[in-house]
């Protein structure tokens, strides 16, 4: 786990670092569900079973999705009816440019970034990084190592934390983080940059060092 997230420091060159967003690719012509431009028609009508179908459809991957900005179940499950009422009221405004997924996770991301915006205020509250966790080295299991990197990025504010985690855990490019986002494409660069120095030095804080892995 600590060899993956210092993976993420190894590349300063912010171009190398972008390497897989190919200028010269783009993503290939969506691919619309019937059944979602039925339902959609329908919930638009005023079908509440047709809206019950797709909230039903993806309500598994919403959930997977809102998984990356909570741990504490309860919250996720709000966060994932939050997605769902806000796209039911923003129904009317979606113009099928893009799947209904793709038009969904973008809500979930802004979900869940407003969401980390909130619950940071509580951070700056908490004591030093260095009083929270316990040296990394300790941790032998994958699974408490994942907990120690979750609590290093929760340390981030809430845009660097979301560009890390849009592009190393979902594995977006740049282009579906900026359309997701309403960001530019050189924003999102800048971003990543920052974040994945700002999570070094967290780690180096930490006591962490490269050779150590």
């Amino acid at each position: 786990m600590f060899a993956y997230a210092l993976h993420w420091m190894e590349c300063s060159d912010m171009n190398a670092m972008m390497a897989r967003d190919n200028e010269s690719v783009r993503p290939a012509t969506p691919v619309f569900c019937v059944e979602d431009q039925r339902d959609i028609a329908g919930s638009l009508q005023g079908d509440g079973e047709a809206y019950a179908r797709l909230v039903r459809r993806y309500q598994g991957e919403i959930a997977r999705q809102m998984g990356r900005f909570t741990r504490d179940r309860a919250v996720l499950e709000e966060l994932v009816q939050e997605v769902f009422v806000e796209a039911y009221m923003s129904l009317p405004g979606y113009k099928q440019k893009a799947p209904f997924l793709h038009w969904l996770r973008r809500i979930a991301t802004r979900t869940g970034y407003r969401h980390w915006k909130k619950t940071a205020r509580q951070w700056k509250e908490n004591v030093e990084l260095s009083d929270t966790l316990a040296d990394p080295k300790v941790y032998s299991e994958p699974s408490e190592a994942a907990e120690y990197l979750y609590g290093l990025l929760e340390q981030l504010n809430p845009a660097d934390r979301l560009v890390l985690t849009l592009l190393y855990f979902e594995e977006c490019d740049t282009y579906e983080i900026a359309e997701r986002m309403g960001w530019s494409r050189t924003l999102v660069k800048v971003r990543a940059f920052r974040a994945r120095n700002h999570l070094r030095n967290l780690l180096e804080q930490a006591g962490f060092r490269k050779e150590a892995v």
